[in-house]
């Protein structure tokens, strides 16, 4: 029997009453009329039912109703599920109680997300300001340089012009990125779905990064013999940015003489599409963060390599609008494989 539970005990209540009655009145009162005496001990104990309720839900369920409300009166509608006005019949003590921890998990949880959403705003604007701040800095000197005498200087003007424009270049770049990663957010571009055959698109890649591959001899392949039609439902033109950002990496990163694969692997609705290297890889501890906003591995390497730092970013958000899932695997010295999932065209 749960005793906690308020309607037993108000229930109980009422039986010691009528017994206790029904002892008095049998065993200290002469006799008399029994049926009498059991009807007024009944209604005694209907009474002090009644009784007890009235005190219950006047002085102790309304206050627990009180103090409940006020802690969820700034909260969403959703956390109200409890019914006070029945619960007496429950036990509303223990009700409110996990109501309010669930609450309180609540609370924590939020408050945790807030400060690593702080946190990330924090780091996300010191990358932009850091990013953009070098190439503007780098400009301002050339220039300088050129307005203080160097433009009359053959032997560094013409120099100093292109490097400007290189550093110019790298800041549109940036800022290009930016806009396309604010869209992707705020859901401004939209997805161009049709079908068509992603081994041709992986080829049209291939091609188009060659001139990258040939300076460092990286063979581009496929991991198996090429296999003739696999065709997906998705955005081809966002799913040909996604190759180029991840066949590209893996050629800046790769070693010289090395080998970059892309393999496809049926799996019933969908397709898991793989990017495999041989170059140096990442360690694990970078791993979790590899899709964040301007995090590098190796911040001196990254820059000289070029780039925004906003690649996977990009990546991220194109698969996950596709409502697919991207990830990595990699080791240190043992190359990589980024990973993810396109929808496969229905027959």
């Amino acid at each position: 029997m749960n005793i906690s539970n308020p309607k037993i005990l108000v229930l109980a209540l009422s039986a010691f009453v009528f017994a206790v009655y029904i002892i008095l009145v049998f065993s200290l009162l002469p006799a008399g009329d029994t049926f009498l005496k059991i009807a007024v001990g009944f209604g005694l104990s209907v009474a002090s039912y009644l009784f007890a309720y009235y005190l219950f839900k006047t002085f102790i369920l309304e206050k627990i109703k009180g103090i409940y409300k006020n802690i969820v009166s700034h909260k969403s509608q959703e956390l109200l599920e409890i019914d006070i006005q029945n619960s007496w019949a429950d036990d509303p003590v223990k009700s409110a109680g996990d109501k309010v921890a669930s609450w309180s998990e609540k609370q924590k949880t939020e408050i945790a997300t807030l400060k690593r959403q702080e946190q990330f705003r924090r780091e996300f604007l010191g990358n932009v300001a850091h990013e953009l701040k070098t190439p503007v800095f780098n400009m301002q000197g050339y220039i300088l340089t050129l307005l203080d005498g160097g433009l009359e200087d053959e032997n560094i003007n013409m120099d100093y012009l292109k490097r400007a424009a290189n550093n110019a270049e790298r800041m549109i770049s940036i800022i290009e990125d930016l806009d396309e990663i604010s869209r992707l957010d705020s859901g401004e571009i939209g997805l161009h779905k049709s079908a068509f055959n992603i081994t041709d698109l992986a080829v049209e890649v291939f091609h188009s990064l060659e001139i990258q591959a040939k300076k460092k001899a990286i063979e581009l392949k496929f991991d198996k013999e090429k296999p003739k039609e696999i065709l997906v439902f998705a955005d081809k033109d966002k799913i040909r940015q996604v190759l180029v950002n991840l066949i590209s990496n893996a050629l800046k990163y790769g070693i010289q003489g090395g080998w970059v694969k892309v393999d496809f692997t049926d799996m019933e609705d969908a397709l898991m599409v793989e990017i495999e290297d041989n170059g140096i890889g990442i360690e694990e501890k970078h791993l979790p963060r590899l899709f964040e906003r301007f995090y590098r591995v190796d911040e001196s390497r990254s820059r000289e390599l070029g780039g925004s730092g906003l690649g996977l970013a990009i990546v991220k958000h194109i698969i996950e609008a596709h409502q697919q899932n991207i990830g990595v695997r990699s080791s240190v010295k043992s190359g990589s494989v980024f990973h993810f999932t396109l929808e496969k065209k229905k027959k």
